[in-house]
């Protein structure tokens, strides 16, 4: 089994016990569409103490040359690549790249998309801390500068 598998495996099996901690399974809306493109919410969670808001967490995957479509979140979006490298642009700041170990960070509201930039599929998890209630995901039509 190669390093790339392994790490998603691991990262599948704590997702899988964080949902056996009384978390609660959800999709709320279709995710969004794009060529080569894939969002499957794994898990919504209420957050102890903080009303009104709750964590998601996406797998997300990406074929090579594919794009997210552009979007924002109503609430913080935290990335960990997986496997492959990704570019992410967020409205009014520069392009940045990350890869199979890095993290990232973007806040609620702001415009963003990222692309596959290498030759192999890009697998990550995005962890989400959104308001209850509203939509996860909203799609623009606007390509992310």
């Amino acid at each position: 089994m190669s390093n790339s598998s392994l790490r998603f495996r691991r990262a599948a099996c704590s997702l899988a016990l964080l949902a056996t901690a009384g978390a609660s399974w959800a999709q709320t809306a279709p995710a969004p569409a794009a060529p080569g493109f894939a969002s499957r919410p794994t898990l919504a969670s209420a957050i102890t103490g903080v009303e009104g808001r709750e964590l998601v967490l996406i797998a997300v995957t990406l074929e090579p040359g594919a794009s997210s479509p552009p979007h924002t979140h109503p609430g913080d979006c935290y990335g960990s690549i997986i496997d492959g490298a990704i570019e992410l642009r967020v409205q009014g700041q520069a392009a940045r790249r990350f890869a199979a170990g890095e993290a990232y960070s973007n806040l609620g509201g702001l415009p963003h998309q990222f692309t596959n930039v290498g030759a192999t599929p890009v697998r990550m998890i995005n962890t989400l801390v959104v308001e209850k209630g509203k939509p996860r995901t909203v799609t623009l039509t606007t390509p992310v500068q």
